[in-house]
């Protein structure tokens, strides 16, 4: 299938966000031509990123800073999908956080308890205010039979002075230490397929995910059932498909080369 056949078919555009739709405090060129191009063809869009760091309403006010006005049935964090995975599977249990305060605020809002003591699940973040003391707290606990979450497996966070390390590096340094391997909940695993289905009522054949990195954005989709796009502004270029293990359903330059696309349809 062509590349514009299948964004004529796409009902819902999934976007990350960090190397997909802005660098830092810079939005791609394009991006903002792609939304305006999505909305007058009457599709969807949502944005779903990987970054745990802060919450969606810190999310909110940055996209608005860059001309980009969402409301909160927009947006999905990682730190949302493990807040839902909570409650299914942890209600009422203890959790000690390794994350910053938005995490904190966002878990806490959502009636999560969390502690300083041995908890029932030890839950790691995207943390850029993290210490030795909660990396050493975090692998205690752990070692002493808290199970090992973290929302998402992310090695790197593309910033527009390069990479910085991400929740899975934190994450690698705890393996290392405990031996014990994380249970991942955000892109590319099905609880966040299946948190975006529940939000929009898209049939997943009609969703793509388009990102910047091909094992989680990208593998989202044609792990699950439903589309991967690949973007080359931020992690990943086409000569890492070939080795990665995922193939893309499309690959495009970015998401101003996807808005050139849309413009010939009406």
């Amino acid at each position: 299938m062509d590349r514009e056949r299948l964004l004529k078919e796409t009902e819902l555009f999934v976007l990350d966000m960090d190397g997909t739709f802005y660098l830092d405090d810079e939005v791609i060129e394009g991006a903002l031509d792609f939304l305006e191009e999505v909305k007058r063809l009457g599709r969807r869009f949502m944005f779903l990123t990987n970054n745990s760091s802060k919450s969606p309403d810190t999310y909110i006010k940055k996209l608005a800073r860059m001309g980009c006005i969402i409301d909160r049935s927009q947006i999905v964090t990682s730190g949302d999908v493990m807040v839902e995975f909570l409650k299914e599977y942890y209600p009422g249990k203890k959790i000690y956080l390794v994350g910053t305060p938005d995490l904190e605020n966002n878990f806490r809002e959502n009636g999560i308890e969390l502690t300083e003591e041995m908890p029932d699940a030890a839950v790691v973040g995207f943390d850029m205010t993290l210490t030795y003391e909660k990396l050493q707290k975090c692998c205690t606990f752990i070692r002493n039979g808290a199970d090992f979450l973290a929302t998402h497996m992310d090695i790197n966070c593309p910033t527009k002075d390069g990479f910085i390390p991400d929740c899975g590096s934190i994450c690698a340094a705890i393996t290392l230490s405990t031996g014990k391997e994380p249970r991942y909940v955000g892109k590319p695993y099905p609880e966040t397929l299946e948190m975006i289905l529940k939000l929009s009522g898209v049939q997943k054949q009609k969703v793509a995910f388009v990102g910047d990195r091909l094992y989680t954005d990208v593998k989202t989709g044609v792990a699950n059932g439903a589309r991967g796009f690949l973007v080359l502004t931020g992690e990943a270029r086409e000569e890492d498909i070939p080795g990665s293990g995922v193939i893309p359903d499309a690959v495009y330059a970015g998401l101003g080369e996807m808005a050139e696309i849309l413009k010939k349809y009406s």
